[in-house]
Formats: structure tokens, C-alpha cells, sequence
């Protein structure tokens, strides 16, 4: 069942997810069908259908930088959640991220405009935006500094639909999220399985800050956001109440598991240099690089956000505390077979 007071889209109502097969469009997509939502969605032909094959989903498959398949899949619709992400891959080009986030905002956006009945459109971009926090914890204010081609464009896309949106009375609401979680991806895994190793690696002597968010928590924000009259132009981070450095998740996986977390700091200029070295080899091969540069500076990145706004404005506070939402995580890991103390 969908809480009523999250979801005030009346049952019947058409709406479209583009990413719906994506970890946050997956868990999104079966709210609004459980709220009795007509949901139409798009994925790209390669994409996998079978998680939301239980489900009556009207398709639209095809790039959702297509002009074809916007103006067809945004026809009749009152609501647009645009969730699409371009994958971050070694074969991956600006010009990929460019379609996938900037050309796509352009095109649904322009035809959302032409629908009589369109209420709002939920625009999806990152707390990637804002690069690393050097004075932590940042509002939405906080400035830009993306960081490499995935965030550039992420903000690219923000800034045309502020001015488009602006210039047409286009209603729409942006919502940044942390790094999303949860049961059902596989963002963490790693982690987790370095935690319940002999010892846990650390690059360098920051705080490593990371924000996460629960993907029921960010899906929720999304609804939220749909309908909440004050959420009208403007743009929200979604996150947990707080940030929590990477060693106390890996405490919090150990704990769970009755192990013992022993944190081993290493320098990081050597990994900086393998992950360059890493790089410029294996991307003109369009090879996966075994380690690269952001990988390392992950560790040298604080990421530590103020989410007041969302609280304050939309009246969303987070279900999910860090640590119960890691511990939820851990154990489907577990359940899966893919964490084994």
C-alpha cells in the first residue's frame, strides 16, 4: 500500500517516469502504480523489463534524447518524474551525457509545456553538482563545482530548465539527491565486503564524509515534490538527517555481522597516479578501468549536506536513519549470498 499522505496524485492520473528500470525508477514506478496512477515509462530497447513485469505499465522503448518518442510517450501526461541517468562507463562520451541529460531535459520540458492539463514535472540531478564540500554541510545554495562529464551536464540541465521553465511558467521542482541505497542495488556492496575484511582500507587522512539516502526516502521526496504547492521552481537535496563517514559505515556493517572493524590508512598520491595510469591506457581501448582517479578521490571528497529545505519547505523528514538503513542493507546482501561473514 501507498501512503496517501506521500502520494496526493488522484488514482487515474496519467504520469510518466523515464529511468523507471533504474535501482530509484524501480522503486518509484511501483508507488505510483500502487497509488492506481496510469504510468507510462520510458527505457531504452536494451533495457530490462523483468522487474516491472507484474506491473500495467504502458512502454515507450527507445533513447529518451529521441524528439519521436517524447512527443509521444509526454502526450496526455500530468505528471513527468525524469529519472534517466547516463551510465558511467569508461566508453562513455560528453556527448552520451550531453543526450541522456541536457538534450532529454530540453525535449520533455518543450513538450510538457504544450499538454493543457500538465501539472508538474519532477526533474532528478545530483548533490554531484556541487563537488566536494569544503565547508560542510552545504544547502542548495552551496556553490557548483562538478566535478568531471556526468555531473557537468547534470547541472547543464539544471540551469536550461530554471531559465526555460522561468520563461514559459513550465511547473517543475528539482530535487538533488545523496547517494541513493537501499535493498534491491549494489552501491554498497563493496564497502560492506570491505568491512567484514581482515582490515579496512582508507586513502589518506580525511573525514570522508558521504550522504546517503534511502531509495524509499528519495522516492517519497519525489512524490512529495509532485504536489506540494511551495515546491513549485524550486530545488531540494534529498538525504539522511545526516553524513556519516565511510569507516563508521564500515563499523556499523562489522558490528551487525560481530565483527571487529580495523581501519588501515594508506597514503593516496599512488593511487591517484595507478588511476591516471589506469586511464589513459584502458579509455582509448573503451576498457573498463580497474581503478581510476575518481575512485581514489572519493576519499579525499567530503560530501555533507543541510537538508532543512526539504524538511522545512516540503514537510518530508527522513524515515530511515543511516544506520538503519545500512543494516537493512547489509542484510539483504546477506540474503543474497553476497555478503558472508
Amino acid at each position: 500500500m501507498i501512503d496517501k499522505k506521500i502520494c496526493q496524485i488522484p488514482a487515474g492520473t496519467p504520469v510518466l517516469v523515464t529511468g523507471a528500470t533504474g535501482f530509484a525508477g524501480i522503486n518509484l514506478t511501483r508507488k505510483l502504480v500502487a497509488a492506481g496512477l496510469q504510468v507510462s515509462a520510458i527505457a531504452r530497447k536494451s533495457s530490462n523489463l523483468a522487474p516491472l513485469d507484474d506491473l500495467d505499465i504502458r512502454w515507450f522503448r527507445g533513447d529518451v534524447f529521441d524528439e519521436g518518442i517524447i512527443v509521444d510517450a509526454v502526450a496526455g501526461q500530468e505528471y513527468v518524474f525524469h529519472l534517466a541517468a547516463a551510465f558511467r562507463e569508461a566508453k562513455s562520451t560528453e556527448k552520451d551525457y550531453w543526450n541522456v541529460h541536457v538534450k532529454s531535459t530540453q525535449l520533455i520540458a518543450k513538450e510538457a509545456r504544450k499538454q493543457p492539463l500538465f501539472k508538474r514535472y519532477v526533474h532528478v540531478s545530483t548533490v554531484g553538482v556541487h563537488g566536494h564540500i569544503a565547508t560542510p554541510p552545504a544547502t542548495e545554495e552551496y556553490p557548483f563545482n562538478p566535478g568531471d562529464d556526468y555531473q557537468r551536464t547534470k547541472l547543464e540541465a539544471e540551469l536550461w530548465l530554471n531559465e526555460f521553465a522561468g520563461n514559459n511558467k513550465l511547473s517543475y521542482t528539482i530535487i538533488r539527491p545523496a547517494a541513493i541505497y537501499g535493498p534491491g542495488d549494489r552501491r554498497l556492496l563493496k564497502l560492506f565486503k570491505m568491512a567484514l575484511k581482515p582490515f579496512f582500507p582508507l586513502l589518506g587522512k580525511g573525514k570522508c564524509l558521504y550522504h546517503l539516502v534511502h531509495v524509499n526516502d528519495l522516492t517519497n521526496t519525489f512524490l512529495v515534490a509532485a504536489t506540494h504547492p511551495d515546491a513549485e521552481g524550486q530545488t531540494f537535496i534529498s538525504g539522511a538527517e545526516d553524513s556519516i563517514g565511510i569507516a563508521d559505515i564500515g563499523h556499523i556493517v562489522a558490528d551487525y555481522f560481530g565483527k571487529k572493524l580495523r581501519v588501515l590508512r594508506l597514503p593516496i598520491g599512488p593511487f591517484y597516479l595507478a588511476g591516471d595510469l589506469c586511464e589513459m591506457i584502458c579509455r582509448p581501448l573503451h576498457i573498463e578501468p580497474p581503478i581510476y582517479r575518481r575512485r581514489a578521490a572519493f576519499y579525499s571528497k567530503d560530501r555533507s549536506f543541510d537538508v532543512s529545505k526539504m524538511k522545512n519547505v516540503l514537510g518530508y523528514h527522513p524515515r530511515y536513519t543511516n544506520k538503519e538503513g545500512i543494516i537493512e542493507t547489509a542484510r539483504w546482501y546477506a540474503e543474497q549470498g553476497w555478503l558472508k561473514p
